[in-house]
């Protein structure tokens, strides 16, 4: 190894060794608060950043690399939560629960961004930002608060199965649009991209368990280099269709069936956890830390505006599923956090040169939102604990059996598990 390249290695070892210690410190501090960490990482992020308070030069190819491994490590271990058969299974009692949220959400989003002078296509990726709720933030917090059990809580994974579900049809479609190709073209394009889509999601329901039974072993080195050689090849070859890697990552995940999936879940999940952090961290850097203060004000507007937007929707939505008013708005307000997702569709943003203030406005929207929602969970527990309890109504002509059904949007949870060791999951 020549002196030169001595020289350059050294200093990179320097700052990366300076980022990872100063994101340990943070996911430490956040886990003694009650927090999520996504939110400090990006404050780490804008620190670190040019015009933060310690600007670091970091190879941007390296970081850039890192960041979408994240991205697709993180869709890899969400499919991991799910099973084809369960999804489908429960995707229709979930139906209404998932319509109201995305018919009342989604459009706050797009109005507030031609209100705020953006374009078309910053507007639609603004409704699509403030529309998703995190399920690894949410996930954290029915963990810490003890509220696996909870009444409200099939709801709650029910909105977030039908969320994640539009977001896997929306990552392709926004990744064409923002292209910027035209109507013939973009049209092919979408096509091809569903039928790779319909033909991936057809392999992972057909054929799951033989590519379960091929990866299995008792060596975790074996299962995790064949998992991820998988995963990391489906997601090229869906981006290469324009399908886009974290759909095709996806998928991938949702083949494995429940024994290995478990095994990979554990194996893969430092490795997971790892890259995501840097996603975030990356976010930090695209963003100039002094284009912040004038976002900050619409931020907080939206994040309150789009906090009440999701609390009356999850009301109306739980509306006939048998739960207290306490539980319903528990509902709600867990679903107030924004998170990775939000800013994946910020990242395809900013990739593909939309209006710079999408990202820094989504920065800000997270960034309240991830500590809006845990705060308001505290600071409300005792109000909520005082509200009367309403115990579902039943008709004269309902069979007594039938009072302990579970309630139309109260489905059994499409999860095999919840991850809450971390806040990417």
């Amino acid at each position: 190894m020549n002196g030169n390249l001595i020289g350059q290695v050294g200093p990179l070892f320097v700052e990366l060794g300076i980022i990872l210690v100063a994101l340990g410190i943070i996911a430490r501090l956040a886990s003694r608060i009650g927090l999520s960490p996504i939110p400090l990482y990006l404050l780490v992020g804008l620190g670190f950043a040019n015009g933060g308070i310690l600007p670091i030069r970091l190879s941007t190819e390296f970081i850039e690399i890192g960041a979408e491994i994240g991205v697709v490590l993180l869709l890899f271990t969400m499919g991991l939560e799910y099973t084809a058969e369960r999804l489908s299974q429960n995707l229709k009692p979930a139906l209404p629960a998932g319509i109201i949220d995305l018919v009342v959400n989604f459009p706050v989003g797009f109005i507030a961004g031609l209100l705020l002078g953006f374009g078309p296509m910053a507007s639609l990726l603004l409704g699509g930002i403030v529309y998703i709720s995190s399920s690894g933030i949410i996930a954290k917090l029915l963990s810490d608060l003890d509220r696996m059990d909870n009444g409200e809580t099939p709801t709650i994974l029910s909105v977030l199965v039908i969320e994640d579900i539009v977001m896997m049809a929306m990552l392709p479609i926004m990744s064409i649009l923002l292209v910027g190709q035209g109507l013939r073209s973009g049209m092919y394009s979408m096509i091809a991209a569903g039928g790779v889509g319909t033909l991936l999601f057809f392999i992972a329901m057909r054929f799951g368990k033989v590519f379960s039974r091929l990866v299995k072993h008792h060596s975790n080195e074996i299962v995790l280099l064949e998992i991820l050689g998988v995963t990391v090849l489906v997601a090229g070859l869906a981006e290469w269709s324009h399908l886009s890697a974290p759909v095709g990552a996806f998928i991938v995940g949702l083949s494995i069936c429940k024994p290995i999936a478990k095994q990979a879940h554990q194996i893969m999940g430092p490795l997971k956890n790892l890259f995501a952090a840097i996603f975030f961290l990356f976010f930090g850097f695209t963003i100039d830390p002094t284009s912040l203060p004038p976002v900050l004000l619409p931020a907080l507007a939206l994040a309150i505006v789009t906090a009440v937007a999701k609390m009356l929707s999850t009301w109306w939505a739980t509306k006939h599923a048998g739960l207290e008013p306490a539980s319903r708005l528990r509902a709600g307000i867990t679903l107030i956090a924004r998170g990775e997702f939000s800013l994946v569709i910020a990242g395809i943003g900013i990739s593909a040169g939309v209006d710079p203030r999408v990202g820094t406005l989504a920065t800000a929207y997270v960034l309240f939102t991830a500590i809006l929602s845990p705060l308001l969970l505290r600071v409300a527990e005792p109000f909520l604990a005082r509200l009367p309890k309403e115990m579902p109504s039943r008709s004269v002509e309902q069979p007594a059996s039938q009072a302990s059904e579970i309630p139309p949007f109260a489905v059994t949870p499409t999860k095999r598990h919840i991850t809450t060791g971390d806040p990417a999951s």
